[in-house]
């Protein structure tokens, strides 16, 4: 219990959700209240909780990503609000909120859109499911919902204006903190293993954020195959080499300030390295993302299928189960069930802890708030802001603490319609925590993801293969394509075995034969990262990991480690 409920630190930037989540609903809240129709508010806040998404992303990619959250969120919306209108069975809108929080699950899971995933969408359509509703009014509640969606695109393209080049460099400088890191773990011998994982995704999360980055001049190139370099860089401190972690970390503190970017030693590697870059850019950056690598996640057969049928039948469970005891709204028990899935068993236990914990001391806040926050309605809206402002700031440090703001966040929200009884509300909302939470755990145990095993099966073949391809490649560029598949392979093996190994109801994992292919392909991948192309060192680093944003198949399997 202590280490699931360990408060650790904060992301580097926690303050940029913390603060646009606030501004996009307080906004059209504000106009609303001018208006005196303060009621609407929650269909604005569906459109504006859209600014907690895609903060990593460089500002062009951002805008398409937020584009496409925009319409899955305003599609759920008008799904769950159509359905309001033409029943009355809370049956039904049970069914039709679960129904589109596993699809949320699927669909998120499969475009790695990480953090907060699904939950948002599920949180918002469980909620409007059960909103009293005329069919007439829907398109005009919809409307309301795309003014808050604008105001969050705003918002989150606004610091481009200021600052374009920040999520890259925020991405390269958590490569070289990562690589320091890596660096002094070495000189201590602790802790050696973790620090090499850490520093190898955040190695895929600066390619997977550099090479979505279109620069349409020469001086937006430059400061681009800049800031490769230094990741390049990193890479190398990665697969073995050495360095000075002071120098690393005082590289990474001048991206963070916006200074210039530091130019490193030249390494081994380097120019042909960047060579290799250009040439397979554009074919990188059509690989890494669209509509049809969610598609392919999801073919039949996809490990994320029994996920995504887990969180529609432990929703729908716990919204009818609540139903039959009395709760006239179970939204919240359909919105536990589907917040405590995650990617296996252990995770899942893990979460529920987490979410039962939260909401129990969310609502004894809840319970000291509410008086001030029917002083007025201007104090509802600041209570909701502050809320939000608290949730994002602290639910990276752990989930159980931001869901201590965000539970009164929600209860308050729904006081944006109107006053309703202290008493009952808190009783109903502990009783649907409790029930959502029930229904999830037991769904995860009738509902077994066999499928995580098979994958391990596929994807070290898939290892296995890319570790002879690196061995014979030759040449600069064929070096360069075989690093970028052996990287994608390295990861695949890594997430897959991490995921069957939280799974029950499995048979034994071929741990030995998983070692063994991670073992030759690390080392292999340090010999393409360390030595000279076209030529093959005698002497290959026993360890050392580095990894790429991989080009065609696999690459979203990077992308998805380094979210």
């Amino acid at each position: 219990m202590r280490e699931i409920l360990r408060v650790g630190r904060p992301a580097d930037i926690w303050h940029k959700a913390a603060l646009s989540a606030p501004v996009a609903f307080g906004v059209p809240a504000l106009v609303l209240l001018a208006c005196g129709r303060l009621d609407l508010a929650l269909y604005t806040s569906a459109g504006s909780l859209c600014a907690l998404y895609a903060h990593g992303e460089p500002y062009a990619a951002r805008a398409r990503v937020l584009g496409w959250v925009i319409l899955g969120m305003l599609g759920g919306v008008g799904i769950a609000l159509t359905t309001a209108a033409l029943t009355g069975s809370v049956a039904v809108r049970v069914a039709v909120a679960a129904l589109l929080a596993g699809a949320y699950k699927a669909v998120c899971d499969a475009a790695r859109t990480g953090p907060p995933g699904g939950l948002i969408f599920t949180f918002i359509t469980a909620s409007c499911a059960f909103v009293p509703q005329r069919l007439p009014d829907v398109p005009a509640h919809l409307a309301l919902g795309l003014l808050g969606a604008a105001a969050a695109w705003l918002v989150c393209m606004a610091p481009g204006l200021v600052r374009p080049e920040g999520p890259q460099r925020i991405a390269a400088a958590r490569a070289l903190e990562a690589a320091a890191r890596l660096v002094r773990a070495r000189e201590g011998d602790t802790g050696t293993g973790r620090a090499r994982h850490e520093a190898a995704a955040a190695v895929n999360a600066a390619w997977c954020t550099l090479l979505r980055v279109r620069a349409s001049t020469p001086e937006a190139m430059t400061a681009r195959l800049a800031l490769e370099r230094l990741v390049v860089h990193a890479e190398t401190v990665v697969a073995g080499a050495g360095d000075d972690p002071a120098r690393l970390a005082a590289w990474a503190r001048d991206l963070r300030a916006n200074g210039p970017v530091p130019t490193p030693p030249a390494r081994p590697g380097d120019a042909w390295e960047l060579s290799g870059l250009a040439a397979d850019r554009d074919a990188a950056r059509r690989a890494s993302g669209g509509p049809r690598r969610v598609l392919a996640a999801l073919r039949p057969g996809s490990p994320l299928l029994p996920i995504g049928a887990r969180v529609v039948l432990g929703a729908a469970l716990a919204g009818w189960a609540s139903m039959l005891l009395g709760v006239g709204r179970p939204s919240w028990a359909v919105v536990t069930a589907a917040a405590v899935f995650q990617a296996n068993a252990s995770l899942t236990w893990r979460r529920a802890v987490q979410r039962v914990v939260g909401n129990l001391v969310g609502l004894a806040l809840f319970s000291a708030l509410l008086p001030a926050t029917r002083l007025g309605q201007l104090a509802l809206v600041a209570a909701v802001m502050a809320l939000q402002f608290g949730a994002e700031a602290t639910i990276s440090r752990n989930y159980w603490l931001g869901t201590v703001f965000v539970t009164p966040m929600a209860l308050l929200m729904a006081e944006l319609a109107g006053a309703q009884p202290a008493g009952r509300l808190v009783a109903e909302r502990w009783l649907d925590t409790c029930v959502g939470a029930a229904a999830g755990l037991l769904t995860c145990a009738l509902v077994t993801n066999r499928r995580a095993a098979g994958r391990i099966g596929a994807a070290l073949g898939g290892l296995e293969a890319a570790t002879s391809a690196a061995r014979a490649a030759d040449g600069p560029l064929e070096s360069a394509r075989a690093r970028e598949r052996l990287a994608a392979a390295l990861v695949e093996v890594r997430e897959a075995a991490d995921v069957a190994a939280g799974e029950w109801w499995q048979g034994a994992l071929p741990e030995e034969r998983v070692e063994r292919a991670e073992r030759d392909g690390h080392r292999a991948l340090a010999t393409l990262v360390l030595g000279r192309p076209g030529t093959r060192p005698a002497a290959v680093p026993a360890s050392g990991r580095a990894s790429r944003h991989p080009r065609g198949p696999g690459s979203d399997s990077v992308c998805r480690v380094a979210r």
